[in-house]
């Protein structure tokens, strides 16, 4: 397997060197879409956001961004415990109004999510402790925990929902996968438990060797090589 200051150098030989690429990196997670330190997010605001990474999912990221205010009205600004219980009347009011993204298998997730949401609060006092808490070193079970407790919470579905929310992640993208691939910790994009777990023990190492969190290290091995 390839060392993190290999990936760097060749990311950095790729984009101007290595102060170029440091700013590229964290101008990607500092200040603007993820802050290394964020404010803890609120149960309704969590879901809030895994809602939309999933609206936004195969869709028109953009339209969605531009909605979000209608969705925030619709669904009662996310509140988990309404959402909890959103009933027949409620879907024939969800799919008709013309001010959300009217999906109805999307619009079902929220029900579903919002359950896990009090479930997190739960046993953690809020969902916020409950993710934050997942040790990063086990990425990949938190990664797991969403997509069988939640719905339409696939990999990269809940990990952007993550990295936009501050909490360190990786995301494996065409690039990243290919990444990953040129260093010899996989064959093929990662989709069964095994390889999951090669891509966590890979990373645990380069957030090691490098001193950084999983979204640094993510974010280098983007920009190291094209998927092509």
């Amino acid at each position: 397997m390839e060392k993190f200051d290999t990936i760097f150098h060749r990311a950095a030989n790729r984009h101007g060197g290595e102060e170029a690429l440091r700013e590229k990196v964290a101008s990607r997670y500092v200040g603007s879409s993820v802050d290394i330190d964020p404010d803890p997010k609120s149960d309704d605001r969590w879901l809030s956001e895994f809602s939309k990474r999933i609206f936004q999912a195969g869709f028109n990221w953009k339209v969605v961004e531009n909605k979000w205010d209608g969705f925030e009205t619709a669904f009662w600004n996310f509140n988990p415990r309404k959402c909890a219980e959103i009933d027949m009347d409620d879907m024939e009011r969800l799919t008709a109004d013309k001010a959300i993204v009217r999906n109805p298998v999307k619009i079902k997730t929220v029900v579903p999510n919002a359950r896990m949401i009090l479930e997190m609060a739960n046993e953690a006092g809020s969902a916020d402790k409950f993710i934050r808490g997942w040790a990063s070193e086990d990425y990949v079970g938190l990664l797991a925990y969403l997509q069988k407790h939640g719905s339409h919470l696939g990999a990269n579905t809940a990990s952007y929902a993550l990295r936009f929310s501050g909490v360190p992640s990786f995301i494996l993208s065409n690039d990243v996968t290919a990444a990953l691939i040129h260093a010899g910790v996989i064959d093929k994009p990662a989709t069964g438990k095994r390889a999951k777990q090669a891509v966590q023990e890979a990373f645990n190492q380069w957030t090691v060797e490098s001193g950084e969190n999983l979204t640094y290290v993510s974010r280098v091995l983007a920009h190291s090589i094209d998927a092509g």
